[in-house]
C-alpha cells in the first residue's frame, strides 16, 4: 500500500494514501477503501484493475471518476463525463436551501435547478424538504440521464421532474418556482487553464467556462430567474469569487435585489439570495 501511495504522491495526488486505499478496495470489488491491518490475495483479474485505475489516477482522474460516484451531502451521486463533480463549495448552497424550505415547512415548495448535472443540488434539498417537489433542467441529455438513475437510487424520483433543456426554454410560460437553485458556469475563460488538472481536464467545459468574465451565464439568467420567481419567491446562487457586486448589478437591472449571503468553508461569499423588489 505504502508503494502505491507513493507513487500516487510523485504524481500530485492531495491524499495519496486514501486513494490507494480506495483503488485497491475498487479492484478488489469492494465498494470502500482497504486498510493496512487486513490480508487480501490479488489475483491477476484484480492486479490487472489496479494497474489501470492506478494509471487513470496519475494521469489526474479524480477517484470520484474512476469509481463513477462522489459523497455529497453524504448522499452518494452517480456521475458522468457530461456532470460536474459535486464539490463541498456546492453544500454551502444546500444548506442555504434547506434553511430556506424550513421557514416555509407549512407549504408544498416547487423547486426549479437551473443546469441540475448530476442532480445532486435538487436531490440533496428534496431529501431534507419532505413537502417540496423540484424540476431539474440540464441541456446535456446525457447528464439528466445520471440525474434521472440518482432520482431512482435515492427513492425521489417520484417528486422530481427532469428535463432536457437550455435553460427553462423546456417549460411552459406558467411555470413558477418558489424556490430556485443555479450553481451555472462562473469561470472566467482565461482562468480555466490555472484549475487543477482534476477539474480542467475532467469536468465538462460546459459546467466550467463562464465566458470572458465569468458573467455569461448570469446574463443570461437573470431576467428568466425574474420570470420564474413565484410571488415571495426565492432564487439561491453559486457565485465565484468576488462577482457578487456585479451579480447584485445584474440583478438590480432586471427588477431583483441581494438578499441574504453565505460563505463556504474557506470565508469566501459564495451563496447569493435573489428576491423580486416587491418582495
Amino acid at each position: 500500500m505504502a508503494t502505491l501511495a507513493q507513487r500516487l504522491e510523485a504524481s500530485g495526488a492531495e491524499t495519496p494514501m486514501l486513494d490507494a486505499r480506495v483503488l485497491m478496495g475498487l479492484a478488489l470489488g469492494l465498494d470502500r477503501p482497504v486498510y493496512g491491518h487486513e490480508d487480501f490475495d490479488l489475483d491477476d483479474e484484480a492486479m490487472a484493475k489496479l494497474d489501470v485505475f492506478m494509471a487513470r489516477r496519475e494521469a489526474g482522474e479524480p477517484v470520484s471518476r474512476i469509481r463513477g460516484w462522489r459523497e455529497f451531502w453524504s448522499m452518494r451521486f452517480a456521475l458522468g463525463p457530461a456532470c460536474l463533480d459535486p464539490r463541498p463549495d456546492s453544500e454551502t448552497l444546500v444548506s442555504a436551501a434547506i434553511e430556506k424550505c424550513r421557514q416555509k415547512s407549512n407549504q408544498p415548495l416547487n423547486i426549479l435547478d437551473y443546469g441540475t448535472g448530476s442532480g445532486c443540488l435538487l436531490l440533496a434539498v428534496l431529501s431534507e424538504s419532505p413537502k417540496a417537489k423540484g424540476t431539474g433542467v440540464d441541456q446535456q441529455a446525457e447528464a439528466i440521464a445520471v440525474a434521472q438513475s440518482n432520482a431512482r437510487y435515492h427513492q425521489l424520483d417520484n417528486r422530481v421532474k427532469l428535463l432536457v433543456s437550455n435553460w427553462c426554454d423546456a417549460l411552459t410560460s406558467d411555470d413558477k418556482a418558489d424556490l430556485i437553485l443555479a450553481n451555472p458556469p462562473y469561470i472566467p475563460s482565461l482562468e480555466i487553464e490555472s484549475l487543477s488538472r482534476e477539474v480542467r481536464c475532467f469536468d465538462p467545459i460546459l459546467a466550467l467556462d463562464g465566458g470572458a468574465d465569468g458573467l455569461t451565464a448570469w446574463r443570461e439568467l437573470m431576467p428568466r430567474i425574474g420570470q420564474r420567481l413565484s410571488p415571495g419567491g426565492t432564487a439561491l446562487l453559486e457565485i465565484g469569487q468576488g462577482q457578487e457586486h456585479d451579480i447584485a448589478a445584474l440583478a438590480d437591472a432586471h427588477g431583483l435585489s441581494v438578499g441574504e449571503v453565505w460563505r463556504d468553508l474557506a470565508g469566501i461569499l459564495r451563496v447569493m439570495e435573489i428576491n423580486n423588489h416587491n418582495k
